[in-house]
This record gives C-alpha cells, structure tokens and sequence, in this order.
C-alpha cells in the first residue's frame, strides 16, 4: 500500500480532521503508528505511554521558569502526538476497541487535570487567594463537557458519512445493559470502566435531547441503512459544525495556554476556558440540536427520504 494511501486510511475523516493535525500531529503520529504496528506495539500500549508523557507536562507548568515550561510544552506536544498515533494505530491494524476509546479519553482528561493543579498552586505562590481552586475546578468542569460533546457531535458525523464501522457512536441504553451483566465480584475492573462510560454517555445524550430525538427516528425508520440522498444532505448541513468542535478541543486551548505561560500569567487559561470557550460551546451544541431538529421534522413531514 502507498504511504499517502496508508496515511489517508489512518485519519477518521476529511470533514472532522483539523487543519493543525492534518499539519502537523497526524503525520508524525502515522510515522509513529508505523512503527509501533511493525513492533507489535499496541494502541493502548501508546495511550498509556502518552498519559504518563502528558501529566509529566502539567507538572512542569507549576515552575515560574520559561525554560523548564518549554520543556512541559515539548511534553505536551509530543504526548498529543502519541494521542494521535493510538487512534491512527488502531485504524492501521484494525485493533479498535471500547477500552481504547474510554483509555483514549482519559488521556486528556489526566494531563489537563495535572496541568489546572499546577496552574492553581503556581497562581498561589504568585499571590492568588485559593479563590483560584474554584476556576480552576470551574474550568475543569468546563473542559470535560466541552470535550464530551465536541468528540459526540465528531462521532454522530462519523455515523452518519462512515456508519456503525467508521465511528464510536454508542448509546446509554445499549451501555446500560451491558453493566448490568457485569459483576462486581468477578468483573470489578471493567464494571467501574462500564459505569464511567455509561456516566459520560449520559451526559452527552443529557446536552443533546433533540438530536437523541433524532437518532431515535432515523434507527427506526432505517433499520437497514440510510438513504444516500439523506447521508449527502446532512453532511452538507452538517460539515459547517465541525470546526466548533476543533475549536474547544485541544489545539485552540493549548496554543493560548502555551502564549499565558509565555507571558507569564497562567491564570488566564481558566479565564479563557470558562468566558471564551464555554459560549463557543453553547452556540456549538445550539447549532447542533438546530440541525437535528431539521431534519427531524422532514423525516416526519415529507417522504423526501425512502428506507433501503
């Protein structure tokens, strides 16, 4: 298979994929996964590699040393990189799992949770009150909803240009049953992960009620795939969300943390998070539930779409 093919096969899609990773991050986590699958390295293997990589990265923020803060970005830079190649590894190799994605989640979650306690005890010795736990627990909050539903709002577009093989859609009902056939006793381990996930599956079908509407209709009414005029038409409503979904991830946050540790005030990342990313996604998940209810009411309204 050609590199560029390869390369091309790797990624999850052109509509959701952001300019700065088709750059930058996927190239060099293609080179990565490349050799990781000639290795036998697995996706998961890399995931916890880049946990480890990314809150060492938080932690070199706490220091007011610009030096040893560019080295936390290196860290950074390259544990997003790694991020990169497990997705990429798993597509590669066909290695996917419910494991990695839950894994795969975490991983941010874990570094950014290392990087908002070390901004919080940096802004104390610089003579903030321990007023500055409560925005950065605020801006924590922030985040994960941001995350969740920018990686949701991803996967619905997957389902519907790529189907049940090309995303991660899953849903709580589904979810719900499989914990219940897990035992405590036996299944401790992955009945704690099978409990975090249906949580996080909840709160986005909690964020998204018109476009749970939505899934419920078309799962209904095209039981054995949609129609193609549909898939195209959608997509082009769509597509325009995307780039909301890019903004409040992780590029956007880590270019202005990157330019407050640059000059030196830290604490305006938390300022940022909550004034400046959390309306981006409002408006993200008003648009969204717009679009849902659209064609919502034409599949109830017009026989525009016929079943396969």
């Amino acid at each position: 298979m050609e590199t560029s093919t390869a390369f091309q096969q790797s990624l999850k899609s052109n509509d959701t994929e952001e300019q700065i990773d088709i750059w930058f991050y996927r190239p060099i986590g293609f080179r990565i996964a490349t050799v990781c699958a000639r290795l036998g390295i697995t996706p998961n293997t890399v995931t916890i590699i880049s946990i480890f990589i990314g809150v060492a990265a938080g932690i070199l923020f706490y220091p007011q040393s610009l030096a040893i803060n560019a080295v936390g970005m290196l860290c950074l830079v390259i544990a997003n990189s790694l991020d990169s190649a497990d997705g990429q590894l798993a597509r590669m190799t066909n290695n996917k799992s419910r494991l990695g994605r839950i894994l795969d989640g975490l991983a941010g979650d874990f570094w950014f949770a290392a990087i908002h306690i070390a901004i919080c005890f940096r802004s104390m010795e610089e003579g903030w009150s321990s007023w500055i736990w409560f925005w950065g627990v605020a801006a924590g909050a922030s985040h994960v909803v941001q995350s969740a539903m920018a990686d949701y709002y991803r996967q619905v577009h997957l389902f519907f240009i790529k189907g049940s093989n090309g995303s991660e859609l899953d849903n709580s009902a589904d979810l719900a049953r499989e914990y219940e056939q897990l035992s405590w006793r036996h299944d401790f381990f992955k009945k704690l992960i099978a409990r975090g996930y249906l949580n996080y599956t909840r709160q986005q079908e909690f964020f998204s009620p018109r476009l749970q509407r939505f899934l419920h209709e078309i799962k209904t009414r095209f039981p054995n795939g949609l129609p193609l005029n549909f898939i195209a038409d959608f997509r082009t409503a769509n597509k325009p969300l995307m780039k909301y979904t890019n903004i409040v991830q992780f590029n956007t946050r880590v270019l202005f943390l990157f330019l407050w540790l640059l000059i030196d005030q830290a604490w305006l990342y938390f300022f940022f998070d909550v004034f400046v990313l959390n309306p981006i996604l409002v408006y993200m998940c008003v648009r969204q539930e717009g679009v849902s209810a659209h064609f919502l009411n034409k599949l109830q309204t017009t026989g525009e779409y016929e079943a396969l």
